[in-house]
């Protein structure tokens, strides 16, 4: 296709796939589209692993590392160690957690270790992003992308350095522009409609109020995200001037996907009304499927979330035990399982591969960029 990104990353369609699961990055990129393998769990020894298997798959074809790296490596969340994060949580929201997990049922014994554990990670520090830097362009990767804020400057430069754009994702006009200001290559403009973190504005008033707010800077390539499941949407967003577009959730409901089963079933059921905005899982809002455990963080008695990352430290450990014990068929946890997803789960209503998706991403486009041609009058 005629696409600037297209051009940037060497890819067929301008369809980009983000996942945790290295078989939907392999298989989007060998369909024609553009994989994005996210790395924010890993280690340098297990992210060259992952990305070791994804070369071996896709033969040189174009793939992508998604990481989350803080602006500021200076900031004090970030210098925090584990013992003082633990410090800074009120007993009430655990107390909170393992009463909420006792009335379904779930015993709390083992919710929370003795020993505060850095859940921060490694990787969202400036010694640990570098080392995962270091892993990724040891491998032929096309693109970088940042979902975390700006870029701080030692990834931007990294980034020209070896060739690779660098993207980053943005969910409002006036974070688009600092990217900009910035030097970012690609800017992935994603809509509340997203799964994951997300604003508040739609995408289909997102993407042309930053396209506008961009035209200053010259011509910055920009993908757009947020409740896009379809090609149709896919030529919606061409149309009003993206160059591609970023998509999540569509690949949770395929066959690679690693996603639990007890979730996956969830959403192969949900309707486009069954997410919600919360603040209960990491702290900052995020779009997630609405469950027990959301409706729970949203009551009147609920205490008020923490701020990120000390949400994730109360949260994380009982959503993974519920996450186990609603696969084992645990009643009270199929209840509360929860896990991010935008509002186009209304839109995944089978199970089935990733390249399929692809096919369909595609016909779909084709069919929907006739009926637009369509509506132009012939010369003469």
């Amino acid at each position: 296709m005629k696409s600037l990104v297209c051009d940037m990353v060497g890819c067929e369609f301008p369809l980009f796939a983000f996942s945790h699961c290295r078989d939907v990055v392999a298989a989007v990129t060998n369909a024609g589209g553009f994989g994005v393998l996210g790395g924010v769990s890993h280690t340098p020894k297990t992210l060259d692993i992952e990305l070791s298997w994804i070369d071996e798959q896709v033969n040189g074809k174009p793939y992508g590392l998604d990481l989350i790296v803080p602006t500021s490596m200076e900031s004090k969340e970030q210098s925090m160690t584990a013992e003082e994060i633990e410090a800074r949580i009120p007993p009430e929201h655990k107390e909170y957690v393992q009463n909420l997990l006792a009335r379904f049922d779930i015993s709390t014994e083992d919710v929370y270790p003795d020993a505060p554990t850095d859940r921060m990670g490694e990787s969202m520090r400036e010694q640990g992003a570098g080392e995962l830097l270091d892993c990724a362009f040891e491998h032929p990767i096309r693109l970088i992308a940042n979902a975390l804020g700006v870029p701080p400057a030692f990834m931007l430069e990294r980034g020209k350095r070896e060739g690779v754009p660098v993207a980053a994702l943005t969910g409002a006009r006036e974070h688009a522009v600092k990217h900009a200001e910035a030097g970012v290559d690609i800017l992935v403009v994603a809509g509340t409609e997203a799964g994951g973190h997300c604003g508040e504005v739609s995408t289909l008033v997102l993407v042309p109020e930053v396209l506008e707010a961009l035209r200053p800077y010259g011509e910055i390539p920009v993908l757009a995200a947020g409740g896009i499941a379809t090609g149709r949407q896919m030529a919606g967003m061409m149309a009003m001037g993206a160059h591609g577009v970023w998509t999540g959730s569509v690949w949770l409901t395929t066959a690679e996907a690693e996603t639990a089963p007890a979730v996956k079933e969830k959403f192969l059921a949900a309707n486009s009304r069954q997410t919600v905005r919360s603040r209960s899982r990491t702290g900052k809002y995020t779009r997630q499927l609405r469950s027990a455990w959301t409706d729970a963080w949203h009551a009147e008695e609920a205490p008020e979330p923490l701020p990120m990352p000390l949400q994730g430290v109360v949260s994380e450990p009982a959503l993974s035990k519920i996450a186990r014990l609603a696969d084992a068929g645990h009643a009270g946890a199929k209840q509360l399982t929860t896990y991010f997803v935008g509002q186009a789960v209304g839109l995944m209503n089978h199970v089935q591969s990733a390249r399929q998706v692809v096919y369909e991403f595609m016909e779909d486009f084709a069919e929907a960029s006739e009926r637009l041609n369509g509506f132009m009058e012939e010369d003469g």
